[in-house]
């Protein structure tokens, strides 16, 4: 990184997912800083294997990435670096365009099952009646009327593709984008790799915080020595400091991890503690139960980053943190502090871990207008798009879809759809269904 070569910042080690775990260290690391990096490793290497949110990734991945390496120069040998090259970074600027949740649940049925469930002939729900009744209850008229309504919804639904949106774009593409077998392979590869990181993504606070938690316990207990603890405060101080309009997941989640643990050490959970409404009494509140150190490990097997924030941030632990929320003056060009609110500060933190902060974008049609252009949807949450960057999406698209693609979304309130036909951009306004 700029800050790297600048001696702006410091890397340490870099740490791989893998079975067993592999870690890099700098050379000129102190010996300090040795002991500590290898403590954090340590702090990794079992949340890499422990977590639920991990399971699912590939414990031999250097090996699997060393292969799709020989077949990305395979193809460097066979079409030329430029051409190989260039539909990498298309790729890799669609890396995003993935479903984070595919490996825990099933979105929707298979497309036989739904072919299958679209040929069922259609049911109209009847009230119960008596037989001398049933003329009146349910008049043949309305349920001629309501069979032919379902048949044609049905009819909709049979000939819509896909028949429900996918939110896993780069699967998607990988089924049907009229791509040739050389970058059918990269765009998988590229998938792939985009699912081994994702857990990551999805646990950063957790995995720093809980890293920090032990590199802390096995330095200041076991290891370091008395010379060197002066330089240990320094290393640690500046790896927790937090820069002003930033968040630090190392700070953030070594705190709530200190803080999990105080609490059921203390016994401050369950309804009892919360119904207390004496200040002081909770201030002062231990019941000694000493489940604390059970407690966190048990919270970094099962949870990610948004349920870990949702569960267990408090308002108490906002106001010792010294948690807000900030906002741009333009007026005086300045930030200032927008909220202390814990709710507001919640939201904040939950909307910005949210799919990583980053758009929902799904494949709502891929025969749009019966033309073959691709038709995506943003599932807007009051976040807009960078519209320069979507732009940039929508030609990358186009050249792994080969036809037009589009993207629905919101601007200013207002339904707008962006479009690149190979030639030029289009956007117009439309009226978008609730």
């Amino acid at each position: 990184s700029k800050g790297y070569t600048y001696g702006l910042q410091k890397i340490y080690e870099m740490v791989i997912n893998n079975d067993p775990t592999y870690a890099y260290l700098l050379h000129s690391n102190s010996l300090v800083a040795q002991k500590m990096v290898m403590a954090h490793v340590f702090g990794h290497a079992d949340f890499f294997k422990n977590n639920d949110w991990f399971a699912h990734t590939n414990r031999k991945m250097i090996d699997e990435m060393a292969n799709h390496g020989s077949r990305v120069r395979k193809y460097i040998e066979r079409y030329g670096l430029d051409e190989v090259e260039a539909f990498l970074d298309i790729c890799l600027s669609l890396d995003n365009l993935i479903d984070y949740h595919a490996p825990f649940i099933k979105r929707h049925a298979d497309p036989e099952e739904l072919e299958k469930d679209a040929d069922d002939v259609p049911v109209v729900a009847r009230l119960e009646a008596k037989d001398y009744m049933r003329h009146y209850i349910n008049p043949p008229q309305y349920i001629e009327e309501q069979e032919r309504k379902l048949r044609e919804e049905q009819k909709k639904k049979k000939e819509k593709f896909p028949i429900e949106p996918e939110k896993d774009v780069l699967l998607f593409l990988l089924h049907h984008a009229p791509l040739e077998a050389w970058q059918h392979d990269i765009l998988g590869i590229v998938r792939e790799e985009a699912y081994y990181f994702a857990p990551q993504g999805q646990t950063k606070i957790m995995n720093e915080g809980w890293a920090s938690y032990w590199h802390s316990k096995i330095m200041t207990e076991k290891v370091l020595d008395d010379s060197e603890v002066i330089d240990y405060a320094d290393m640690n101080a500046g790896l927790l400091a937090t820069a002003p309009g930033q968040l630090n997941p190392y700070k953030l989640g070594v705190e709530l991890f200190r803080d999990i643990e105080d609490r059921w050490n203390k016994g401050k959970f369950g309804k009892e503690y919360e119904a207390c409404d004496d200040m002081v009494a909770k201030k002062n509140w231990n019941k000694e139960l000493g489940l604390g150190r059970e407690k966190i490990f048990q919270v970094r097997k099962l949870y990610n980053d948004i349920t870990f924030i949702d569960t267990f941030l408090t308002p108490e632990f906002c106001v010792e943190q010294k948690l807000f929320t900030y906002a741009y003056d333009r007026n005086r060009g300045v930030y200032y502090i927008e909220d202390r609110e814990f709710r507001k500060i919640k939201e904040k933190l939950l909307n910005g871990l949210t799919n990583f902060g980053q758009p929902r974008i799904y494949v709502e049609d891929a025969n749009y207008g019966n033309r073959g252009e691709l038709y995506l949807t943003h599932r807007f949450d009051g976040i807009e798009l960078q519209i320069d960057y979507a732009r940039d999406t929508l030609v990358n698209l186009f050249k792994i879809w080969k036809r037009p693609v589009n993207l629905q979304t919101v601007v200013n309130n207002k339904g707008v759809l962006l479009s690149f036909n190979g030639e030029k951009h289009i956007e117009r306004t439309i009226q978008i269904k609730e």
